[in-house]
C-alpha cells in the first residue's frame, strides 16, 4: 500500500477541549507528532476540536451542578458528531464524572481515559498503585472504579494532596502558568509515594505533566493525557 493510501482511511477524530486550552494543546501536540511518525512528510491527524469557555464548566462544577456540565457536554459531542467525527475524546480526567450521559447522548464511541490507562496497566502486570490528581477524581468513585476493574488496586486518597492539586490545577496550570514551588512540591509528593507499597503512579489530571517530568520519577508514572492521547492516535490509524 502507498502512503498516500494509508492517508486515506485515517478517520476523524473529536476533541472536546477548553477543559483546560492547556491540556487540549498537549493533546494535539502528541496526537499530531504520532500521525506524522507514523506517516512521515507534512502529514498531520484529522481533529475536529470544540474548545468550550472552562470559566463557564468551572461555574457548574463549583456549584456541584453536574446538569449544567453534562449540558455543556453533550452539546459539543453532538457538535461533533454532526461535523463527521468517528470518534471522541473528553480531554479532562474530572468531567469523565458525566461521561455516561455524553456517550449516550451519540452515536459514536467516546473513548473513556481511565479505561484507556487501566488496559495499559494491566498490561503491564501493575496491580497497586497510587492514584494522584485533582480532589474530585482522586476521592470518587467514578474514576477509580475503572482502574480497580483493570485490578488495580489503589492507595486511599490524600486530601491534603487533592486540595494542594486543585489549588495549582485552579490558579496555575489553567491559565498556563508553571512555578517552580508547585514543581517541587510534586516532586517531593511523588519521592514520598515511592516509599509506599505501589508499583506505579497514575497522572490523572491533564495538566500535571506541565510541572511533572514523568520519565524522570522513582516509580513508573502512568500520564494519562500521553495514554489517551494514544488512545485517539489509534483510532485515526486503525
Amino acid at each position: 500500500m502507498a502512503l498516500g493510501d494509508k492517508t486515506d482511511i485515517m478517520q476523524k477524530l473529536g476533541l472536546i477541549g477548553g477543559l483546560s486550552w492547556t491540556s487540549t494543546a498537549r493533546y494535539y501536540e502528541i496526537i499530531n507528532k504520532a500521525v506524522h511518525r507514523a506517516l512521515g512528510g507534512q502529514h498531520s491527524a484529522p481533529l475536529l476540536i470544540e474548545s468550550l469557555d472552562f470559566a463557564a464548566v468551572t461555574d457548574c462544577v463549583t456549584d456541584d451542578d453536574w446538569d449544567c456540565a453534562a449540558i455543556q457536554l453533550i452539546d459539543a459531542a453532538r457538535r461533533l458528531e454532526t461535523a463527521g467525527a468517528g470518534s471522541l475524546l473528553i480531554c479532562a480526567n474530572s468531567m469523565h464524572r458525566v461521561y455516561d450521559r455524553v456517550q449516550q447522548a451519540v452515536d459514536i464511541p467516546i473513548l473513556h481515559i481511565a479505561e484507556q490507562v487501566g488496559r495499559v496497566m494491566q498490561a503491564d502486570g501493575v496491580e497497586k498503585a497510587a492514584l494522584v490528581g485533582t480532589r474530585r477524581v482522586m476521592t470518587e468513585k467514578f474514576y477509580r472504579q475503572r482502574l480497580v476493574a483493570h485490578g488495580v488496586s489503589l492507595l486511599p486518597p490524600d486530601m491534603a494532596l487533592a486540595e494542594r492539586i486543585d489549588r495549582i490545577f485552579y490558579e496555575e496550570l489553567t491559565v498556563g502558568k508553571v512555578s517552580r514551588d508547585s514543581q517541587r512540591f510534586m516532586k517531593s509528593e511523588l519521592t514520598d509515594i515511592a516509599k509506599q507499597d505501589v508499583q506505579a503512579v497514575v497522572l490523572a489530571c491533564t495538566e500535571l505533566e506541565m510541572i511533572v517530568d514523568v520519565k524522570a520519577n522513582v516509580l513508573p508514572i502512568y500520564d494519562c493525557t500521553s495514554i489517551h492521547a494514544q488512545a485517539g492516535v489509534d483510532f485515526i490509524l486503525g
